[in-house]
Formats: structure tokens, C-alpha cells, sequence
């Protein structure tokens, strides 16, 4: 199950010009990139027909066999799913469905969503449906000819999912996302059977143009900056490494996590951090830890760290850089602006 939300976290100085906003407008995504990211945009519309395109016949005639109901497909719990026809009624299960839906322009099919949604806001006038141990009976009031699950509730769900099979709705169990690519994936399934094959493109081509923007911004910056990001902090300090998002958003900006030569999400020791002396932290629990960056820079022997020494030590929002969604280039953004602020000054 995807991990429990927070509420968004601005870094300080970085204006909310750099978000993205709702699907079908011009997105700010940076004072660097706005003109080149509408440059993109005109591009990619015009390669839009079909003899401009490049796209071979055989591709095009799959992508409209994509999107001819009914469709049969096999979902991340092996179970063979024919969704008949489009569906008007949906609920999603986690916060990263929730999410691409409303991005695909879908919202106004969303009849239920975890309780752990949180974004956008108008998720919160819609039905609630539990967490990870979901309510089945609520689920089956509400009528819905598509509930889109998520492997990672395949173990506490597991049952409850069977239980509305059972009772004749089709559920559509999404493979989990630990990277971007995985991500695209994800947002082209979703886009595949709920019925805007489109519009997944699109939002996928977007999301891909933000991060070719981001790293060609951070191109040639120097000498790799060893970045240390927390993502825990009680009882046990926690960090992520290798096989996270974070850890990719890291590579992605020729960064070094101080982490990444482990798997996962890992227990550290605050003294092997003094130790690896990082150059810039962060941290991922400013939204529900008071004071997170204060606790960070006076825990014991941190006064002679780097980052610390230098005001390196920024909240990044959790959310938009471990929530696999269209929100997650957002996440990169703001992981570079903390890392290279020199390059987002002006």
C-alpha cells in the first residue's frame, strides 16, 4: 500500500510558479523552462497527424485496437479483467490512481477514493471508501462498473478485492511503480481502461519533456553534490536507497545520495551521516513533524556537517517525490531547485 499522504511543502523562497497546474493549461514549470516547455508543446501538436508523425501503420492500427472496448487484459494480481465497456463509474483505491485520473480528466467519474487521498482538492467531497483494510460494503453501494486497485494492497486487500469480484464488479489491480518509466506505464494502463488513450500520451509526453528540461538545466553544474535525504526520523533515522524514486530524481540530477549503495528504504545511524559529511539534506516530514529542519540541524554533532554549516537543509514535499503520478516531475523540480539553488535565483 502506497504510503500514508502529507499536505504539500513549499521550499522556502520557491514560489508555487514552478507547480504544475490543472490538465489542458500552460504549465509554469520554472523560470528557465516556461518558453521551452510551450516550444514542446507546439511541436508535439503538430506532429499529431498521422503522416507527420513517423508512427508505422502497424503501431497505429494497435493503439486503436487499445482502445476498442471490450478490452481483456491481465492486471498485477494475474487475474485475467474484461472491462466491456467505458466506464462512467470509477473508484480508485490509492492516492496515485486518484491522481492520474483527475489528470486524465476523468474526476467527474470518481465516485469513491481512500481515505488517505489528499490531492487535488476535490478529493475531499468525494466518498471515502477506508485505507488499506477498505470497507467492501460501501464499495458495492456505490455502484461502480470499474474499481482500480493497486498491487500494493494485494496483502491486506487481497480478500476484500476478491469480495467485489464476487460480487460482480470489475476490479483492475495496477502494478505497482518504483521509477519513472514504471510510472508512464502505470498512467498509460489507467488511460487504457478507463477509457482516455489520449490523454495518457499526452500527459506522458509532458511529463517526459519537464524531465529532459530539468536535466539539461543541471547539465554540466560540476562537481556532484553528496545530498542526504531523510525521510524518517523517529524512533529510527530512515533514508532511501537505490530503487526509489528519490534515488532516481537524485541520478536524474547528477547527484549522489549518500544512501545509494543500499536497496530500499534503510535504517541509518545519525553518526554515518556526520561521517559521509553531505553537501545538501533534505527532508520529507516537514508536513508532520514540527520543526522538522530545526531538529535536523541540532541533532548531536550535525553543527559540523556541510549542509548545515552552509544552510543546505530544505523540506521537500513527500508526495510529489515518492507518489507515482503526473505530479512526480513536480518532485523533481523542486529536489533541483534545493540542490542547484544558484541556477533558480533570479
Amino acid at each position: 500500500m502506497e504510503k500514508n499522504s502529507c499536505a504539500a511543502v513549499r521550499l522556502s523562497g520557491m514560489g508555487e510558479n514552478n507547480m504544475r497546474h490543472t490538465w489542458g493549461k500552460t504549465k509554469k514549470f520554472g523560470w528557465a523552462m516556461g518558453l521551452s516547455l510551450l516550444f514542446l508543446a507546439g511541436c508535439m501538436e503538430e506532429a499529431t497527424p498521422v503522416e507527420e508523425s513517423g508512427t508505422s501503420d502497424s503501431a497505429q492500427t494497435q493503439q486503436a485496437e487499445d482502445s476498442v472496448y471490450p478490452l481483456t487484459l491481465t492486471d498485477a494480481a494475474a487475474e485475467e479483467v474484461v472491462i466491456e465497456e467505458e466506464p462512467t463509474v470509477i473508484v480508485s483505491m490509492v492516492p496515485s490512481n486518484t491522481e492520474i485520473l483527475f489528470e486524465l480528466e476523468l474526476d467527474d467519474k470518481v465516485v469513491g477514493v481512500s481515505d488517505f487521498d489528499n490531492y487535488p482538492p476535490e478529493v475531499a467531497d468525494i466518498e471515502k471508501i477506508g485505507g488499506q483494510e477498505f470497507n467492501v460494503e460501501k464499495i458495492i453501494s456505490l455502484q461502480p462498473d470499474l474499481v482500480l486497485g493497486h498491487e500494493g494492497g494485494l496483502g491486506l486487500g487481497g480478500e476484500g478485492y476478491q469480495q467485489l469480484r464476487d460480487a460482480g464488479l470489475t476490479v483492475y489491480i495496477v502494478d505497482e511503480a518504483n521509477n519513472f518509466e514504471e510510472t508512464y506505464e502505470t498512467i498509460s494502463v489507467i488511460g487504457q481502461v478507463a477509457g482516455a488513450t489520449e490523454e495518457a500520451d499526452a500527459v506522458i509526453e509532458e511529463m517526459r519533456a519537464e524531465v529532459a528540461e530539468v536535466e539539461e538545466l543541471v547539465a554540466g553544474v560540476g562537481e556532484p553534490k553528496l545530498v542526504y535525504v531523510e525521510v524518517g526520523s523517529t524512533p529510527e533515522i530512515y533514508t532511501t536507497g537505490s530503487g526509489t524514486f528519490i534515488d532516481e530524481i537524485l541520478n536524474l540530477l547528477g547527484a549522489e545520495n549518500l544512501a545509494g549503495d543500499q536497496e530500499g528504504w534503510i535504517s541509518l545511524d545519525p553518526e554515518a551521516i556526520v561521517a559521509k559529511d553531505p553537501d545538501v539534506i533534505l527532508t520529507t516530514e516537514a508536513a508532520y513533524v514540527p520543526d522538522a529542519i530545526e531538529l535536523i540541524k541540532t541533532r548531536g554533532g550535525f553543527a559540523d556537517v556541510q549542509a548545515v554549516k552552509d544552510d543546505a537543509v530544505y523540506a521537500v514535499d513527500s508526495d510529489r517525490t515518492t507518489r507515482p503520478g503526473p505530479r512526480l516531475t513536480e518532485g523533481l523540480l523542486e529536489i533541483a531547485q534545493a540542490i542547484y539553488p544558484e541556477l533558480f535565483s533570479e
